[in-house]
């Protein structure tokens, strides 16, 4: 009779599980190593064993002879082991990289993304907050590096227009710009014919891809300017004095003839604010979400649209004001008044923060550029003059010009546009941080009509220009930043993107009081301050707290060195020294009373009783 064999014990294993538990499949990129037999695939790496493992270990009790510590043999020194070379990578298809490694970053590069300037160095600090600044600068130092390594990645440069040898290149025309460019960048240059609600004021949204622009006689329109697309077209039946587009390209604020009007991107009026009338100019501070308006009765009013509220009005008492720029690096208003005079303001002080005389007659307009170094007004004393911002507010270059300029723009670049009636003059410089020159023109362009508005593209190498015959977009090689932040200001961000976008930059908005002329020093020490609240603590208390070391107290054993009965050990300490300089005060106050009891009443105040202590 035969049995049921029992589970686990008698039943043999199939020979294709122990084939297949033999055999493993060999990748093309794995070596044979001389330890694999063949057709058999390498097992894990076995974990080498420490020294003495392999050993077998000999009982405590057995004794060991003195005769076996000494070697018969001769101590022959050993040779030091050759370390063996690494092996380089290999990739799977087998080649070797010929530049192993991170890529080497130049010394100058990295400079130029470091923040931190080791020159100033802070004494007497404690260990805690030397610690913290060490691992502060050596973070800074890897970003920068990091930041300079992925510089490598900007594949895209900017690119100018240079002419032949003794060409200018001022006199080289759109048409010829439009012929020589590729189709796409040639689809870039156009001209709207709009001269019944002219002349027209333009602005491109922060990403660069959207146009608002708004004509005298209350036409407002939106458009995708890239691929021509209407957005919106409205009549708002009032004179247009300026259009801004705020955070995003779907809300758009309209200074109309009386008050300030905000629409959405169908054109649908979302509300109306009557505390800004008569507003002649119009901007915005993206990081700060205000917009900053300037009126005919001489106030500059502050309007915080992310909630809604006036943050400050301030009065320039220099009359109507109807020149008006901001300084994208430090967010600081430039006013231009009828005296020959630019005031700088903030919110968070109500009297200007500089005032520096440029012209001898009134200030026609002004423009910063991106870096806010330098600042270019012109006047009605037909002088185009470029100012340093950085501290000393003196002239750099000055150009007399036939007509004067009505209008100033800077590009990403430097370029500095200006429009004197019906022409368009473009003076380059040498890169983004230096001055532009003004000895000689790079482009001139002339329009159909007087021009009424100015503003590069960013991102684009295009300048639009609002006039009283419409909108031209103009081509300016080299004028725009090529590579673009796609986390900052994304041309092709998605709804979603942008409404992401939106909740993170309401979550890092910077408040309005912290708007000054040199934003590192809000990261700086105020010294003066600091020694101040000091004195006058020493004065309040009647000794300095920090003059004697604190009291530390001794471990103890059994559990009485816990954390909360050491604090009670320092806090009676302190509360018995802050008792005895309390009764040492209440003694010298007792002993000086005694001293002016004692003294006759009718003897007459000397001059030396003021010595007397």
């Amino acid at each position: 009779m035969e049995t049921a064999p029992r589970p686990g014990r008698d039943v043999p294993l199939k020979k294709d599980k122990l084939q297949a538990k033999r055999k493993k499949t060999r990748r093309y990129w794995e070596e044979e190593t001389a330890h694999t037999a063949a057709g058999a695939s390498p097992g894990p790496p076995r974990k080498k064993k420490r020294n003495g493992e392999h050993r077998l270990q000999k009982p405590k009790n057995t004794p060991i002879s003195k005769k076996s510590r000494i070697s018969k043999k001769p101590q022959v020194p050993k040779k030091p082991q050759e370390r063996k070379k690494p092996e380089p990578q290999r990739s799977l298809s087998g080649a070797q990289d010929p530049f192993p490694g991170p890529a080497p970053v130049p010394v100058e590069v990295a400079r130029k993304f470091c923040r931190i300037d080791k020159s100033q160095k802070l004494t007497r600090l404690k260990s805690k907050t030397r610690s913290k600044l060490e691992v502060a600068e050596a973070e800074e130092e890897e970003t920068s590096v990091k930041a300079a390594r992925s510089q490598l990645l900007l594949a895209e440069e900017p690119g100018f227009l240079e002419g032949e040898d003794g060409e200018d290149t001022a006199k080289i025309r759109q048409a010829d710009i439009v012929e020589a460019v590729d189709i796409a960048s040639a689809a870039k240059h156009f001209d709207l014919n709009l001269r019944q609600f002219g002349p027209y004021r333009l602005n491109y949204s922060r990403t660069g891809r959207h146009m608002a622009f708004g004509g005298r006689r209350g036409h407002v329109a939106t458009l995708d300017w890239v691929t021509k697309k209407l957005m919106c077209e409205i009549n708002v039946m009032e004179a247009v004095q300026d259009i801004r587009f705020l955070h995003s390209e779907t809300l758009l604020a309209v200074a109309q003839n009386r008050w300030l009007h905000i629409y959405d991107n169908q054109g649908i009026e979302l509300h109306c604010i009557r505390r800004c009338d008569r507003v002649t100019r119009l901007e915005f501070l993206p990081f700060h979400f205000l917009l900053a308006t300037a009126s005919e009765t001489g106030f500059l009013t502050y309007l915080d649209v992310s909630v809604g509220k006036i943050v400050a009005a301030l009065n320039a008492r220099a009359g109507r004001l109807s020149v008006m720029a901001q300084n994208p690096y430090n967010a600081v208003i430039h006013l231009g008044h009828g005296n020959g005079t630019v005031s700088l303001w903030s919110p968070a002080v109500k009297e200007p923060l500089a005032k520096i005389l440029c012209h001898r007659g009134g200030v026609r307009a002004v423009a910063v550029d991106s870096t806010g170094t330098y600042m270019a007004t012109s006047g009605l004393d037909h002088q185009l003059k470029i100012f340093d911002l950085r501290g000393t507010f003196q002239p750099l270059s000055a150009r007399t010009l036939p007509q004067g300029a009505g209008h100033l723009a800077f590009s990403q670049r430097g370029l500095l546009a200006a429009g004197m009636g019906d022409v368009v003059n473009i003076w380059a410089g040498q890169g983004k941080a230096s001055p532009p020159s003004l000895e000689k023109s790079y482009l001139t362009h002339r329009l159909s009509g007087h021009v009424h508005g100015l503003q590069f593209c960013p991102f684009e190498d295009v300048l639009g220009v609002g006039h009283s015959g419409g909108i031209t977009s103009m081509l300016v090689p080299g004028a725009a930043e090529p590579n673009f932040d796609g986390l900052e200001s994304n041309p092709y961000r998605s709804r979603k993107q942008r409404q992401e976008w939106e909740v993170k930059a309401l979550l890092d908005k910077v408040p309005a009081e912290l708007i000054c002329l040199d934003p590192r020093a809000l990261a700086a020490v105020d010294v003066i301050t600091l020694e101040q609240e000091k004195k006058e603590r020493i004065e309040r208390l009647g000794y300095d707290p920090e003059a004697k070391t604190a009291f530390q107290p001794k471990p103890k054993q059994k559990g009485r060195s816990s954390t909360a009965s050491l604090v009670k050990r320092k806090r009676k300490v302190m509360d018995k020294e802050h008792r005895d300089k309390v009764k040492q005060n209440i003694e010298q106050q007792q002993k000086q009373q005694k001293q002016e009891k004692a003294k006759p009443k009718g003897s007459r105040p000397s001059a030396l009783d003021r010595f007397v202590r």
